[in-house]
């Protein structure tokens, strides 16, 4: 039964590890990266859509983004959604075919505040973790009636070094990121 417990909060872990570095990467750096435009909805006939099912992205020169839509009525969508993303301080232009994303250049104020940025969002990846750790937890003491406490006090012990497992990483996911936004 504690195994299954922390199997299933393993598992609950590694998906907020992942989606700590999935946030990470949506953070912009001084190259052009596709994945900056990971979460990015557009308004598509009313409804919010996922650009990537919308268009294709390319990425020819370090700090230009082609965005090739499939459907060229959601051209003027897709340029306006990129013009209102936040933290980009990109403007797109569009030639009625493509739309052409260039990055300015970071200057290094702006790059201390992705730097902040991206610590906020590692610091509420390891919130999320320690939920976890918490209700699970409190899954473990539920088990006290029908498990020993010398069990239950093993599989906390385990949790412990899970939870600290999984902030490790994260932390490491974030110092990598800090190193390359603070890279000229």
């Amino acid at each position: 039964m504690i195994a299954e417990v922390l199997a299933e909060a393993t598992s609950r872990m590694d998906r907020a590890v992942e989606a700590a570095k999935e946030d990470f990467a949506t953070v912009r750096t001084g190259r052009a990266n596709p994945q900056l435009f990971q979460r990015l909805m557009v308004d598509y006939y009313g409804t919010p859509t996922p650009l990537q099912q919308l268009a294709a992205l390319a990425n020819p020169e370090a700090r230009t983004i082609v965005v090739t839509p499939y459907d060229k009525t959601a051209l003027k969508a897709i340029e306006d959604a990129i013009r209102d993303m936040p933290n980009l301080g990109a403007n797109p232009t569009n030639d009625g075919t493509i739309v052409r994303v260039t990055m300015p250049e970071l200057t290094e104020e702006r790059r201390k505040e992705y730097v902040k940025l991206t610590r906020s969002k590692g610091e509420d990846a390891k919130v999320r973790v320690r939920g976890i750790r918490r209700q699970t937890k409190d899954d473990l003491d539920a088990l006290k009636d029908e498990i020993g406490e010398d069990e239950i006090a093993r599989g906390e012990k385990e949790l412990d070094s899970l939870t600290k497992a999984h902030v490790d990483q994260i932390d490491e996911a974030l110092k990598h990121k800090e190193a390359e936004l603070l890279e000229v």
